[in-house]
């Protein structure tokens, strides 16, 4: 009956295929053997056939073959033969999270969505594998199918029939390229706390080697199952893997984003009220009391700016990385898990429990059975083309922190361990967490040092805020207030759920949360940054591009000095036209304004009167943020330098007396703490020697 049945599949499919595909059939033919697959929406499928369509959702294993034959079978207009071309099915309606796959799904047709995880090498897999027997020199030719080598029992050969011995003939034997990989459930899809899970896909032929770890795709292709053997033997419990017929590839931005019509005619109402800026800095954490400037750059970074690709084939970031620096209970983190649930594709680390490996991305013995090595795609791969959000960044070991170095600025991965050389892409914004050293912020001593963070990864933030808990009886009594409303809030919520008979009404609870409820609903907002990424390219106008101008050579200028500071980089500059566009993609604007420039100047002037100034002098210098010592200090260090060398050569071993050099340092107008503090910068950076408690010598 089942042979009937293939038959009849295969008439209908040379029939469907005909009307349908003629023209890509012609072109597989042409581009045959480059070219080897035939590319079939299901939908067209369905169009012809509704109940060949659904045969091949219930029973793959016979309506794909049928499909292949037919497609062997056409007869072509041309000279060529379609002998080994196979037929993939796309657009899949059966779409299946991983976490629901049960045990009703294994032998149908699914579609699969997720990250690649992991992907081992492309390695040779022997169809029929051709055995010659040693005795007889006969041929024999065996099907493989499953996860283990059939061999011969006996040779077939008559005259022979013994058991043996017998060789592979690997030339005379069919073989096909195969891949494995692990598909892990897409960040944005998990629920609070709960665990991604993954699956193993097996995929051959032509799909081979395209997907990389890090890559978002669909999967389309047949559940099967494994007998699982352990120490003890046979096990009851089967593993599941999905056999693959073809792969589509998510590569569009947020694509994984639906918007109906009506949810754009509502992000187009909003794009056109005045008032949008202050609508999404009031819809980011309304939980937390003020900061206002702070959640006007984390919108900013929501939005971010334009990526560019030059001629040259070099890449411009277009993402806005943004680090919080300050004082403990300030709700840093908090800040951060709003942005990470806000972020069409969010990711969220702590410093401390995250390795570079973690971060980046590692190379792992897979347990795919066979024990090699296979990349394993980490926090900021995950992140790609969304929001990695790295608490306790303080906390981080040193290499683990140079690991970001490449993440944020060329915005690749390049891995080289364990034989894998491979670059990986991280196209995300990084928004950063970190406490100063001793608990509090100390405004006369640079940020790097405080932080325990190398300038060099410093210097590519474009913007860093610092959180300072100053005492303030006027806005401590706000943020009480506001605490204390949410908490309110939150009682009557619990109550009305938890306790039957209450005598809270919803209406209660409505007015009471007005204080933390978001402006613009989270959902509504995630597809209004999605929306605004995908459609909306921004260019600078001539008054914009020319008011940054000014605003970067204006603060070049206090620089020209011979002893001036450097007040700010050419890497300022390129973060200032990245928020002017971000800006401009908050209105749903493709035209940066004048407006939009002066946005980005007060946000940056306000960043820099927190950071980059030197606390000795008032003035603006790049240096105290990007190498942690101002220009003031470097000449005080430099002057006490010379001052221990006098001091050191009237005494005999070249040792100077602290007392002595405290005295000469007053003469000098550095007052003792401040000495005893330069001192003990010289000491660390390993150009000054202490010999004793009381001696001090120039190394």
């Amino acid at each position: 009956m089942k042979n009937i049945s293939a038959g009849k599949w295969d008439e209908k499919f040379k029939i469907f295929l005909k009307k349908y595909y003629w023209n890509e059939i012609l072109q597989l033919a042409n581009e045959y053997p480059d070219q080897r697959s035939l590319l079939v929406d299901f939908s067209d499928l369905e169009m012809f056939d509704r109940e060949l369509a659904d045969e091949l959702l219930e029973n793959p294993d016979d309506v794909i073959p049928s499909a292949k034959q037919a497609l062997q079978q056409i007869d072509l207009p041309i000279d060529a033969l379609l002998d080994d071309a196979t037929v993939q099915f796309i657009k899949i309606p059966n779409k299946v999270p991983i976490r629901d796959i049960r045990s009703v799904h294994l032998l149908k047709f699914l579609a699969i969505e997720g990250m690649v995880r992991k992907a081992t090498d492309v390695r040779p897999k022997v169809l029929i594998a051709a055995y010659k027997c040693l005795r007889c020199e006969h041929i024999v030719y065996i099907p493989q199918a499953g996860k283990k080598l059939f061999e011969p029992f006996e040779c077939e050969n008559e005259t022979c029939g013994k058991k043996g011995p017998f060789e592979m003939l690997v030339r005379e034997s069919t073989q096909i390229d195969a891949q494995r990989l692990q598909i892990q459930e897409s960040p944005e899809n998990l629920k609070g706390g709960t665990q991604p899970q993954s699956l193993d896909m097996d995929v051959e032929g032509a799909l081979v080697g395209h997907a990389t770890p890090g890559t978002r795709v669909i999967v389309n292709g047949t559940l099967r199952s494994i007998l699982r053997i352990t120490k003890e033997g046979k096990s009851p419990f089967y593993d599941i893997y999905l056999q693959a017929n073809s792969i589509e590839y998510i590569d569009t931005e947020f694509s994984e984003i639906e918007i109906t019509p009506e949810e754009e005619e509502e992000i187009l109402k909003l794009s056109r009220d005045p008032q949008i800026y202050d609508h999404i800095v009031k819809s980011i954490a309304p939980s937390i009391y003020g900061y206002e400037d702070i959640k006007e750059a984390l919108a900013l970074q929501l939005f971010s700016g334009v990526p560019k690709h030059l001629p040259d084939g070099s890449r411009i970031r277009g993402d806005i990385h943004i680090l919080l620096v300050g004082d403990p209970g300030i709700a840093k983190s908090q800040l951060l898990r709003y942005m990470v649930k806000l972020a069409p594709r969010g990711v969220f680390a702590s410093g401390k429990s995250a390795s570079s490996s973690g971060l980046t991305a590692t190379a792992v013995k897979d347990d795919f059975g066979d024990g090699r090595w296979t990349l394993e795609a980490g926090a900021l791969v995950m992140a790609d083309m969304g929001i990695a959000a790295i608490d306790e960044m303080d906390k981080m070991r040193t290499e683990d922190k140079s690991s970001l170095h490449e993440a944020m600025e060329q915005q690749t991965i390049s891995v080289a361990k364990a034989g894998i050389l491979a670059t990986l892409r991280s196209r995300c914004a990084l928004l950063g967490a970190a406490n100063p050293k001793y608990g509090r912020f100390d405004r006369y001593e640079g940020i790097a040092p405080q932080i325990n963070m190398e300038p060099a990864l410093m210097s590519r933030f474009d913007l860093i805020f610092v959180l300072m808990d100053i005492p303030d009886k006027e806005r401590d009594l706000k943020i009480a207030e506001h605490i204390v409303k949410a908490h309110h809030a939150g009682e009557m919520s619990e109550q009305r759920l938890l306790i039957p008979g209450t005598m809270i009404t919803k209406e209660d609870v409505d007015s009471e949360m007005q204080v933390v409820m978001p402006h613009i609903n989270p959902e509504i907002m995630r597809k209004y940054i999605a929306y605004a990424k995908k459609n909306v390219v921004p260019v600078l106008e001539e008054d914009a591009r020319k008011h940054l101008i000014d605003f970067y050579m204006n603060l070049r200028v206090k620089g020209e000095g011979k002893d001036a500071p450097v007040p700010v980089t050419a890497r300022q500059l390129e973060a200032l036209v990245r928020i002017s566009e971000a800006s401009a993609r908050v209105r749903l604007s493709n035209v940066a304004t004048l407006e939009d420039a002066k946005r980005t100047t007060k946000i940056t002037l306000s960043c820099l009167k927190q950071v980059g100034i030197d606390p000795d002098t008032g003035a603006f210098d790049v240096d105290v943020l990007t190498s942690g010592t101002s220009k003031s200090q470097r000449t005080k260090i430099k002057i006490m330098k010379d001052i221990i060398r006098n001091v050191a050569s009237r005494h005999s071993g070249g040792k100077a007396p602290l007392e002595e050099v405290y005295v000469e340092a007053e003469a000098e107008k550095i007052d003792r703490e401040h000495a005893e503090s330069l001192i003990d910068k010289m000491k660390r950076t390993g150009d000054l020697l202490m010999p004793d408690p009381t001696h001090v010598r120039i190394i």
